[in-house]
C-alpha cells in the first residue's frame, strides 16, 4: 500500500517526526535533497548524516523527487529549515493532490520569513502561495523537543496549532504515541512567535553559561541565567503580542516557557551550541556581519535557526517599535557591531 503520509525534509527533526508516524504501522516517505542521506534511509535505514545511531523503521522509505514524494499524500508536513522553505513550497506547488485541497498541511519549520513587506510568520507566508483552500487551515506543530530524544522514544509534549479545529485534531491523533503528548491550541500566531524567538534566546544563553563555566566571570550563577531566561520569555511575549497572539496561556504553555528551557538548556540545542561556540571559539572572527554567517552558514557544520531569526526580529522591532534588548542585540553582536563579552555583560545590567 502506498503511503499516505510525506514529510518533505530528511533533517533530524523530520526524520524523528517520521520515524514516530512509521512507529504506527504507517508508510510513510521522506523527501531528501541530498542523495546520500535518501540512500541511507532506504537502504541502512538509518539517517546517518542528521540522526545517527537510530534504527528507522522498513515503512519509512525516502525520495529525492518533490513531486513523488508529495503526490496522492493525505497528510504532509513540511519539515526544511526557514531559510529553504518556501524554495521547497514552491516546488510541491504542482502537485495535484495539493492543487486540489485534497492534502491536509502542517509545517514544524521554526523561524520567520522573508518579503518584501519584512519579515512575516511562516504560515501566512504560506497561505499567500497555497491555493485558497488553505487558508486558515494549516497546522503549526512546535513545542519543547529534540529530535533525538523523540526519536528514541523519550517523554515530550508538542502544540498542534490551527485555526481550523478540525486539523489540529487530525495532526493531534497522526503524531500522539505512547512517548509523545500533543496537545491542540487555537493561537497559531502566539505559538509560531514562541518557535522563532526562542532560538535567538538560546544563543544568548549559550554564550552566558560558556562564560560562567569557564570562570570568565565570578559574577555569573545559575540565577543569572535564570533571569535571562525570564526576561527572554519576556521578550517573546511582547513580540507575540505585536504579532496577533490571541491566547496569552500560549506563552506559559509547553509552546512558550517549555520551549524556551529546553533550547536553552539542553546540550542537543543548536543554538545553545552556537552562543558557546562565540564565546569558546570564537567563531564569529569568521564572518564579516550577519548576512555573511547566513550565506555560509552550511561551514558551522551545523543549523542555528536562531541567526536568520536574529536578523528577521530586529526589522520586525524597528517597525513596531518595541524593546527587546536581548533579541536586537543578538542581532546587532552577530553584525559585528558588539563584542560578545560586552554584549552579555551590558545584556545582563539592563535586564
Amino acid at each position: 500500500m502506498s503511503a499516505q503520509i510525506a514529510i518533505l525534509g530528511a533533517g533530524a527533526w523530520g526524520t524523528a517526526i517520521a520515524k514516530v508516524i512509521a512507529d504506527k504501522n504507517k508508510d510513510v516517505v521522506i523527501w531528501s535533497f541530498e542523495e546520500s542521506t535518501k540512500d541511507d534511509i532506504n537502504q541502512k535505514h538509518q539517517n546517518c548524516k542528521y540522526l545517527p545511531n537510530v534504527e528507522l523503521p522498513e515503512n519509512l522509505t525516502s525520495t529525492t523527487d518533490i513531486e513523488e514524494a508529495a503526490e496522492g499524500r493525505e497528510f504532509l508536513i513540511y519539515a526544511v529549515p526557514s531559510i529553504f522553505l518556501m524554495d521547497t513550497l514552491k516546488k510541491s506547488l504542482p502537485v495535484n493532490s495539493i492543487r486540489d485541497g485534497k492534502t491536509a498541511i502542517a509545517v514544524i519549520t521554526k523561524g520567520f520569513l522573508s518579503s518584501d513587506s519584512g519579515p512575516r510568520l511562516i504560515v501566512e507566508t504560506m497561505e499567500d502561495y497555497l491555493p485558497g483552500f488553505y487558508r486558515q487551515s494549516l497546522v503549526y506543530i512546535s513545542g519543547p523537543s529534540h529530535a533525538e530524544e523523540v526519536a528514541c522514544g523519550k517523554i515530550t509534549g508538542l502544540i498542534a496549532a490551527s485555526e481550523n479545529p478540525k486539523n489540529s485534531i487530525r495532526f493531534r491523533d497522526l503524531l500522539k504515541n505512547t512517548g509523545l503528548f500533543v496537545y491542540s491550541s487555537f493561537d497559531i500566531r502566539g505559538v509560531q512567535v514562541s518557535a522563532a524567538v526562542k532560538n535567538v534566546i538560546a544563543i544568548a544563553f549559550g554564550m552566558l553559561d560558556a562564560i560562567k563555566s569557564i570562570g570568565g566571570s565570578t559574577v555569573f550563577g545559575d540565577g543569572t541565567e535564570s533571569l535571562l531566561l525570564a526576561a527572554g520569555l519576556n521578550e517573546i511575549q511582547i513580540l507575540g503580542k505585536a504579532l496577533g497572539a490571541t491566547h496569552p496561556e500560549t506563552f506559559t504553555s509547553i509552546a512558550g516557557i517549555g520551549d524556551l528551557d529546553v533550547t536553552c538548556r539542553s546540550v542537543y540545542g543548536r543554538n545553545r551550541r552556537f552562543g558557546r561556540d562565540i564565546i569558546e571559539k570564537n567563531i564569529l572572527d569568521s564572518y564579516k556581519n550577519i548576512d555573511d554567517i547566513l550565506s555560509r552558514i552550511h561551514e558551522i557544520g551545523y543549523l542555528p535557526e536562531g541567526v536568520a531569526a536574529a536578523k528577521h526580529v530586529k526589522a520586525i522591532v524597528e517597525k513596531h517599535n518595541l524593546k527587546l534588548p536581548i533579541s536586537v542585540g543578538i542581532s546587532r553582536m552577530l553584525d559585528r557591531e558588539l563584542d560578545p563579552y560586552e554584549f552579555v555583560k551590558n545584556i545582563v545590567g539592563v535586564l
